[in-house]
């Protein structure tokens, strides 16, 4: 049996290559077009060529996006698309337009066909009628249970991919309009404005009965399914994917980092301890900006798995710094500064190579070697001192307290 998948996600080149370089053994990106997270940076034609032979250096697939619900005028041009993608080496295309499978097939013979959780796919039948058609692999739709996922895996012999981690929708698998009737933005062509994760006033006719501090909200909570890697994995799902293209460096690094230290002690030991899971829980909340949840993998959803007037987690400051260079003779690190931090915080970094190693930050000095006090300015270049070695890519975070 092949190991399992850790599949990630990217907005931009920088951070695709982080995802690979923190573990992943996959990413899936958008180009320009077709993709549903048109607000992303997104990839260009030459982006996504570099990303492919970066990926190659590391032994790792890329995926694109081309997930949109397709109007007449939406496919122009992708015939050529496709060609190049397949000139350029990319391993797949996420698409969920049937339509697009003979497409893929005869201008792209190389790459596979996944079929996107779009079309909530969520019973045997269904993914068997899928590769009917030709596809390659099925992403299930994020409404399956744990148990039903591990029936369905029973009964079908094509490659299945599982959401793990992030952002959830309110609706089927996505399909949902309230963006294009609110903003006048396409969600199924890339324009999603979340609004459902808007705060809204509650009214019976004219009388507003919703309380000043606690207005609705139509949000579901995060998705974390850590719990179930190892049922994953037991019941030979392919690839396990983590949602968040939209999502920062740190998101990124941080949660494939922890998933792929997760199913690589799960491989070597053959299970989880208790402790060791709550350890990965501790690891992975560190990356969370909204309560998480396991979803629709314990079963139906109840209003617990809702955020409704709950405000949530809120965005942290807790990260830092970027590395982006160390000077070994020295022990300095070049720093990117993300967060407020001073001289004298206790920080921790942590990267590829290095586990949640902390120092003092006693010497910090600007480009002009001139001392800093506090580090107050977003993406100013630092030089901090530093009591150990790193290595560029690593990040640096405030640490929690003892």
């Amino acid at each position: 049996m092949n190991k399992i998948e850790l599949l990630a996600p990217a907005k931009d080149l920088e951070k695709a290559k982080i995802a690979i370089m923190y573990g992943a053994d996959a990413v899936y990106v958008g180009g320009k077009f077709y993709s549903l997270r048109s607000r992303a940076s997104n990839f260009s034609l030459e982006d996504l060529k570099e990303l492919s032979q970066f990926a190659k250096r590391y032994g790792a697939k890329v995926f694109v996006t081309v997930n949109i619900v397709f109007h007449d005028d939406d496919y122009q041009g992708i015939r050529e698309y496709l060609r190049y993608l397949d000139k350029i080496g990319i391993d797949a295309v996420i698409i969920s337009s049937l339509a697009l499978i003979p497409e893929v097939k005869k201008e792209a013979p190389h790459i596979e066909c996944h079929i996107s959780t779009q079309l909530s796919s969520l019973n045997s039948s269904a993914v068997r009628t899928l590769k009917e058609f030709g596809a390659d692999r099925i992403v299930l739709g994020r409404e399956a249970s744990m148990a039903q996922i591990e029936q369905i895996a029973k009964k079908v012999s094509v490659p299945l991919e599982v959401f793990i981690h992030g952002g959830m929708c309110s609706n089927y698998s996505g399909r949902c309009v309230l963006s294009n009737r609110m903003t006048l933005r396409d969600a199924n062509r890339g324009g999603c404005a979340h609004s459902c994760r808007w705060k809204y006033h509650l009214y019976d006719g004219d009388r507003e009965i919703s309380e000043k501090d606690c207005l609705l909200s139509m949000s579901s909570k995060d998705l974390r399914a850590s719990a179930y890697v190892e049922r994953m994995i037991r019941a030979g799902i392919a690839s396990l994917k983590i949602e968040g293209r939209m999502k920062s460096e740190y998101y990124i690094g941080q949660v494939v980092k922890t998933y792929r230290k997760m199913i690589d002690e799960i491989y070597e030991k053959g299970s989880l301890s208790f402790d060791r899971l709550q350890y990965y829980d501790l690891e992975l909340s560190k990356a969370e900006n909204r309560p998480a949840d396991d979803g629709f993998l314990s079963g139906d959803c109840d209003n617990t798995k809702h955020l409704y007037g709950v405000n949530g987690a809120g965005v942290t400051h807790d990260y830092v710094g970027f590395i982006h260079d160390f000077d070994p003779r020295r022990n300095i690190a070049f720093v990117e500064v993300k967060n407020v931090f001073a001289r004298g915080d206790e920080l921790e970094v942590f990267g590829p190579k290095i586990d949640n190693r902390r120092f003092i930050a006693e010497v910090m000095f600007d480009e002009d070697y001139e001392p800093v006090e506090l580090a107050n300015r977003p993406t100013q270049l630092l030089m901090v001192r530093m009591p150990f070695a790193a290595e560029k890519g690593d990040m640096i975070r405030k640490a929690a307290k003892r």
